[in-house]
């Protein structure tokens, strides 16, 4: 994984760039009191923590071998697929690895006409309320009718600052590492974010 991997990163090096930052975010002059010592160890550490997050990549935090869907898969191997795997989306991929799209409950529950923000509790409902479940709609259909393409992708140097803010801004919850050629070569998950944000605290 690179120079981060013999980093213990559950203990948090303070190095003197952050100490330097750390002055200039303070302002006016510093008496060093107890009290003036105990913020600027506190804006350092911040500095540090902030320092440290923007050297980890995806590569250093990525999830690899990744569980993927084959794009000729149909609905109900792919369900059973999420379901055995425990996770509750994939990355599709071509017979050459690349990456042709992504599938989650989302993508499931908008193909039944749910929309992609229905809670357990209202499909329940639904299906109580009317005769025959609307999970039978997906029979007969393939990932490709459903799949969410084009996928959102990075390369493996991107780091786990970009990664977050991407998570936000596009509303993701996973992002496929791809290599030059656009083959799959990891994912990162919430899971594996917060992962990295913890070991830096």
């Amino acid at each position: 994984m690179g120079e981060t991997e013999d980093r213990d990163l559950g203990s948090i090096e303070i190095v003197e760039p952050d100490i330097l930052a750390a002055m200039k975010d303070i302002q006016g002059y510093i008496d060093i009191s107890p009290g003036d010592f105990r913020e600027i160890f506190q804006v350092a550490y911040r500095h540090a923590v902030q320092r440290i997050q923007n050297s980890l990549t995806a590569r250093d935090i990525m999830t690899s071998p990744v569980h993927c869907i084959g794009l000729e898969m149909d609905l109900v191997q792919a369900a059973a697929f999420l379901a055995d795997k425990r996770i509750s989306g994939a990355p599709v991929v071509d017979g050459a690895g690349r990456i042709a799209g992504m599938v989650s409950e989302k993508d499931f529950l908008a193909r039944m006409g749910l929309g992609k923000s229905v809670s357990f509790m209202q499909i329940i409902s639904h299906c109580l309320h009317n005769k025959g479940c609307m999970v039978t709609t997906l029979r007969n259909h393939g990932v490709r009718d459903i799949m969410t393409t084009p996928a959102i992708t990075a390369g493996a140097g991107i780091t786990v600052g970009a990664i977050s803010a991407m998570f936000i801004d596009r509303q993701i919850n996973r992002l496929p590492i791809v290599d030059a050629e656009g083959r799959l070569a990891g994912i990162v998950t919430r899971t594996d974010l917060v992962r990295s944000y913890h070991a830096t605290r």
